[in-house]
């Protein structure tokens, strides 16, 4: 299967290295507006450097793109390779705003493709379990559940040329670090559908153009609350924090630790911490490999794959709305 990725950034290198392990992938090109980069990721695999993504579009006709570039190119560049009959698997967010979210899918069903969103830690052992146990009923329904993402970015980080800014990054901690959680959380409760939500830059005025911290209440059907506190102004990068309260337990998610908590304060380890090498940083989780396997299984198979643009879309839909509720200062109906 022909493949390009596109964006030849830090995040690269983890689908970079989940492709070198793939059978079923031939990577025949990179693209990157600075040589360089798209250079030294191609030489690996013998394939072509494009500087340009139209150009590459035209000449390569590839079967699948990974597309890893700034936020604001995500949704355009995905649309742009549906419709050059490419199949699509897209970095997170799949799209800057509710709008956005709507045009992706709407290209997705016209072009009969396939497209995926890196939400690949829904692929940790931890998260795979603590939805087994939520479907299964056995400890009944999720009443609450509350999240941390407390990591460090510092000046440095925001060096280039487009994070912490608006029209690029479109957004900071929560569009861009905390989205990931963000996902879990709704998908382990069953999603989410109103939420008020306070941000602020806290560390770095004058150096970001957007937030660094996130505070959110968030509503689920049936009752359910939900919250998570996200910031990029800690002194370190600690473990993703996650706790869903059921009716006979409590889940809770440290990393790729998962823990079950029953009502007399006994703690049950259900998943120990995962120590197996891979590429990239350790609180990103050890999903790379898994979620673009399955993906590419599903391009081989027909098999549809799960986290599409409508799926992947509502993390996306829940940033752009909780942006909303921050700014105008209300409660904003997530759709």
């Amino acid at each position: 299967m022909k493949t390009v990725v596109v964006g030849c950034g830090n995040v690269s290198a983890s689908h970079f290295a989940a492709l070198k392990d793939l059978p079923d992938a031939e990577v025949i090109a990179t693209v990157d507006i600075k040589k360089d980069r798209a250079d030294a990721k191609a030489e690996p695999f013998g394939a072509k450097a494009y500087y340009d993504f139209d150009e590459m579009l035209e000449n390569e006709k590839p079967d699948c793109v990974h597309i890893a570039t700034p936020h604001y190119l995500h949704t355009p560049m995905a649309i742009k390779a549906l419709r050059a009959g490419a199949n699509v698997f897209l970095e997170k967010p799949c799209s800057v705003s509710a709008e956005q979210v709507d045009e992706l899918y709407k290209a997705q069903l016209e072009s009969g493709k396939q497209l995926g969103v890196c939400f690949q830690n829904r692929y940790n052992e931890s998260s795979l379990k603590a939805k087994e146990l939520i479907d299964s009923g056995e400890y009944g329904k999720v009443l609450s559940a509350r999240a941390f993402v407390t990591w460090n970015r510092g000046k440095d980080y925001y060096s280039d040329d487009w994070h912490g800014t608006k029209d690029k990054e479109c957004g900071g901690v929560l569009i861009n670090q905390a989205i990931h959680t963000l996902d879990l959380v709704q998908f382990l409760c069953g999603g989410i559908v109103r939420v008020t939500a306070h941000i602020a830059n806290d560390h770095l005025k004058g150096v970001i153009e957007v937030e660094d911290t996130a505070v959110l209440r968030m509503e689920g059907k049936d009752g359910l609350t939900a919250v998570m506190y996200a910031t990029t102004a800690y002194g370190g990068n600690a473990d993703v924090f996650i706790e869903l309260r059921l009716e006979k337990a409590v889940l809770r998610i440290e990393g790729e630790k998962l823990y079950k908590i029953y009502p007399d304060g006994e703690v049950e380890v259900l998943i120990r911490k995962n120590d197996e090498a891979f590429v990239g940083r350790h609180y990103w989780g050890h999903g790379h490999n898994a979620i673009i396997k399955d993906f590419y299984d599903c391009l081989k198979t027909g098999r549809k794959f799960g986290i599409d643009a409508l799926e992947g879309g509502k993390a996306a839909r829940l940033v752009a709305a909780s942006y909303k509720s921050s700014s105008e200062n209300i409660t904003v109906e997530v759709n």
